[in-house]
């Protein structure tokens, strides 16, 4: 039998068919996957091969084989750094939900996402929640910065989930589609999917006053099914972003306005750091490369960690 994995609680998976059953599954013995040393050998979105078994009369599966994946979303894991944790496989979209505050979602983070997601070629989209709850000077920061993520190519969108501005705009971009919510805790992943499918009731906390930060309401990722013709995938609330197995030549190509330049540079493997007559340090000089982009860029080079004290509105 074949099937969609719907749920992981790390041991047993969820799996439904074509045709809408729904079984438990667990794997086979030891699954590896050549070249991928992760935490989840089977995630979220993957398609499987099961066989059934009864045991004292209660029906499972037996996951032996993992279809190829288009694509997946992956990062670091947060104990065991020299390990990955795929956070969902097979997406068509992603919608990285961004707050000014309440709690910040900081340029080093939403850059971070984006050069995955660009490695692994899942098309995202920038969601502005809580747009209604911002005063003018925040909302300025919010058109800012959909500004510089508009002309690097991202779709952007300011939404809100409980006055329900551009709900319908989201919804017709998810149709036919499996879309993956991303996110830091607290950002309103889960208020935001019940808007767009109030039936779903995925369990929402309140942000948390003492660290700004939101609880973690989603444990494992989960597909749902939605009344018009889309999938979604809900994450649970990602605190940090580690870029994986990235090559330093590579990580500019997924930088867009980055790549649109490269050819220009003097050297095929310019790093643009210090080399002569580089055409993305020039274009940073004359500011048609925002200098928070290229401070990413430098970071996930460096191997740094995500810098928390610093972001886009910190003027250096």
């Amino acid at each position: 039998m074949t099937g969609s994995v719907y749920k992981s609680t790390g041991s047993w998976y969820t799996v439904k068919t074509e045709l809408g059953h729904t079984y438990q599954c667990r794997i086979k013995g030891k699954f590896r996957i050549k070249g991928i040393k992760s935490t989840n050998p089977i995630a979220v979105g993957d398609v499987v091969d099961f066989e059934l078994e009864t045991d004292n009369n209660q029906e499972s599966g037996i996951i032996y084989n993992i279809h190829d994946r288009k694509n997946y979303i992956v990062r670091k894991s947060v104990n065991l750094s020299k390990q990955t944790h795929i956070i969902a496989a097979n997406i068509d979209q992603v919608f990285l939900m961004i707050t000014i505050n309440n709690p910040p979602t900081l340029t080093s983070f939403i850059d971070r996402f984006l050069v995955t997601a660009e490695a692994y070629s899942v098309k995202t989209v920038l969601l502005f929640n809580k747009i209604d709850t911002y005063d003018q000077e925040t909302l300025d920061d919010v058109r800012y910065l959909a500004h510089v993520y508009r002309k690097i190519g991202y779709e952007c969108i300011g939404v809100s989930a409980k006055t329900g501005k551009n709900i319908e705009k989201v919804k017709a971009l998810m149709e036919n589609k499996v879309s993956l919510f991303a996110g830091h805790s607290g950002v309103g992943k889960s208020t935001l999917v019940n808007a767009i499918e109030p039936g779903l009731n995925i369990k929402t906390k309140e942000i948390s006053t003492l660290h700004m930060q939101g609880q973690h309401t989603t444990t494992f990722a989960e597909m749902f099914d939605l009344s018009f013709g889309a999938r979604i995938i809900d994450t649970p609330g990602i605190k940090g972003f580690g870029v994986v197995d990235m090559d330093k030549e590579e990580v500019g190509d997924y930088f867009p306005e980055f790549f649109a330049l490269k050819q220009d540079c003097k050297f095929n493997n310019c790093l643009h750091l210090n080399e002569p007559k580089c055409a993305i340090k020039k274009a940073l000089d004359e500011g048609e490369i925002e200098y928070s982009r290229y401070r990413s860029y430098l970071q996930i080079i460096e191997g740094e960690e995500e810098n928390y004290r610093t972001d886009i509105w910190d003027k250096e």
